[in-house]
């Protein structure tokens, strides 16, 4: 029989989680300024072309939460794991002036770049804030769609980012994320390695 203290947090760090974000976010750090052809693949030409080349160049998604969202216009969008920028931005279009996309990444130097490519195309209905999957900075029920592309899979906590998924959800919300899934489970050597969980 489970004892109700047996349920509460731990304070231990049972998989090493802080050595696993504080890799990721190293590693993370490590591509800033790199450019990828990744947006060609994932995004139309005509949204390409209302982005600047540089959240072109940066982006690392897996797919096109934005897309699947049917974001309307006047809601308020929260892009977790925000990157350089491309699917805030697209958001913030989407949803229009009367609308609001908030941008959360967990680097400060991301944000700058997002903020800086968000003023290039002039989009100024956007909110750039630093946070993490697990701790999402914003009040509960305060946005109408939660977006993520392949960011949830580095979290070392999935139910905890999800749980917060939905604390930020408005009664009636929508999720919309594009990620990476495993189909089996990876050895436990490979689930605690920093550099492997980063990869």
């Amino acid at each position: 029989m489970t004892h109700p203290h047996d349920l509460e947090p731990r304070s231990e760090d049972l998989l090493g989680q802080e050595a696993l974000k504080a890799s990721v976010r190293e590693r993370y750090r490590g591509i800033i300024g790199d450019a990828t052809s990744i947006a060609s693949v994932l995004y139309s030409p005509e949204e390409l072309q209302r982005l600047p080349a540089a959240a072109v160049e940066a982006a690392l998604g897996v797919g096109h939460p934005t897309r699947w969202a049917t974001l309307r216009p006047g809601e308020v969008v929260v892009d977790l794991g925000s990157g350089g920028g491309i699917d805030t931005i697209l958001a913030a279009q989407h949803v229009g002036p009367e609308g609001r996309a908030i941008g959360v990444d967990t680097l400060p130097e991301m944000l700058e770049r997002a903020a800086a490519n968000a003023a290039v195309v002039g989009v100024t209905n956007i909110e750039w804030r630093r946070g993490e999957l697990e701790k999402i900075p914003l009040s509960d029920a305060s946005v109408d769609v939660v977006i993520s592309n392949g960011v949830l899979n580095l979290s070392p906590r999935k139910g905890r980012a999800i749980a917060e998924m939905y604390r930020v959800l408005r009664p009636g919300g929508r999720i919309s994320i594009a990620d990476i899934v495993l189909d089996e489970d990876l050895p436990p050597e490979i689930m605690i390695d920093p550099d492997a969980w980063a990869g």
